[in-house]
């Protein structure tokens, strides 16, 4: 039989043996059928435990609306215009900024600029876009719990009204995505997020797609929201075809939870272990690069058992996406050296990119991994990761490895998915 899965924009596909094939595991069928423009304005108009963004925007004089950056579907087309319009019918004379949450990835172009927001916004708009690295940014918010400094956007911290617009998903060590991560990290200093992501809390096993109680990373994340004052969110969840199935509004702990609630519920599979499990980062824009990749391994890797293999398909467009997780790799004797040395490592001296590749090595003394892309071989090689042409190739070749009998199971986006 023939299974596809996301590649970039488009699916790739692979024959396989209809005798190996464990199942394809998609997270829950969403039922409903209302427009994705109503369920934005349901969300806005009803917002929880608190006043709508009209209300809100009276008598303020700086208003920022935190958005994601260019590795993130949020559908800015639609939740953009709707934010704009309720915030000037509150007040007209009122300064607006559209912060972009870059985290520690790099600036959006204007051509990716254009194309979340619409030509429209993109040009007429007051943008900025947040430099991680750029101290004279920052503006310093105090400690969070975990003893590490805040520093977030001078923008954001001198707004007399700060909401910020997301997405709501599994995540693969902050446990769902959207909600306080706008802050942290998305608008905070790099010496905050490396704090944030340090050796020990991503080796915690509350760190995982799904949970929130007890995670010392959203912990950290939610006292730095209060910190900043974020007043309002707006939260999507999208199906697989990347349409919104799903809205939230109001406080943005509350509104967060809430979206968090209904997207474990569609995105929860069932408990299986297969011999080899074939995923992918959902497609574009996702699957950009392959630090981004992990996110599918993870979900793959935990489906996978002990000495099986992986194959995670991403296009990586855009290279390896982070010089520190390619270099830390590549350098590394093996993914059991380089861990080693890792939890070593003080949370105050988390160094760029640690976290990515300290998932991506607990993985590889699991499994062995074939990344699927469009990077050279030598990269891929570089990264400790199995080099296979395309994705017949490399179920071929994990079939070879794992026998005639080998169970193959298939998540067609791993990103989406929480598995047991």
């Amino acid at each position: 039989m023939e299974i596809r899965i996301p590649y970039g924009k488009e699916t790739i596909g692979a024959q396989l043996p209809q005798e190996n094939l464990m199942g394809v595991y998609h997270p829950a069928k969403y039922t409903g059928n209302r427009d994705e423009g109503e369920l934005i304005d349901a969300a806005l108009d009803c917002p929880l435990m608190g006043p709508d963004l009209k209300t809100l925007a009276a008598g303020k004089q700086h208003i920022v609306i935190i958005t994601s950056d260019h590795t993130r579907p949020l559908p800015s087309r639609l939740t953009m215009p709707r934010i704009l319009k309720r915030l000037r019918e509150g007040n007209p004379q009122a300064q607006i900024t559209i912060l972009v949450a870059t985290g520690c990835h790099r600036a959006m172009t204007e051509e990716e600029k254009s194309a979340r927001f619409g030509p429209e916004i993109a040009r007429n708009e007051r943008f900025v876009m947040h430099n991680a690295f750029d101290e004279e940014q920052m503006v310093a918010l105090g400690n969070l719990p975990s003893g590490g400094e805040l520093k977030v956007n001078r923008v954001a911290a001198q707004a007399d009204l700060l909401i910020a617009e997301g997405f709501i998903e599994p995540h693969f060590f902050a446990g769902f995505s959207g909600g306080r991560k706008a802050v942290l990290p998305g608008i905070a200093s790099a010496q905050s997020v490396r704090y944030n992501h340090n050796a020990a809390f991503i080796d915690s096993p509350l760190a995982r797609a799904g949970v929130l109680e007890g995670n010392p990373i959203h912990r950290d994340m939610l006292w730095a929201a209060k910190a900043c004052k974020l007043q309002f969110i707006l939260n999507v969840v999208l199906d697989a075809d990347k349409k919104v199935i799903h809205a939230v509004a109001g406080e943005p702990e509350r509104a967060h939870f809430s979206g968090c609630a209904f997207a474990a519920r569609h995105a929860m599979l069932p408990k299986f272990r297969a011999d080899i499990v074939i995923s992918s980062n959902g497609g574009y824009p996702l699957d950009q690069n392959a630090y981004q990749a992990v996110k599918g391994m993870t979900t793959a890797a935990q489906c996978c058992k002990d000495g099986g293999v992986v194959i995670l398909a991403a296009q990586c467009s855009d290279g390896h996406g982070g010089q520190a997780f390619y270099e830390a790799l590549r350098d590394a004797k093996s993914p059991e050296e380089l861990l080693s040395r890792i939890r070593e490592v003080p949370a105050e001296r988390t160094p760029p990119d640690q976290w990515q590749y300290q998932i991506l090595c607990k993985i590889l003394t699991r499994c062995q991994v074939i990344l699927v892309s469009d990077l050279p071989r030598e990269m891929v090689e570089d990264m400790k990761l199995t080099w296979q042409p395309n994705l017949q190739a490399a179920v071929d070749y994990a079939l070879q490895k794992m026998g005639p009998q080998a169970q193959v199971a298939v998540v067609p986006d791993g990103v989406s998915a929480i598995a047991l």
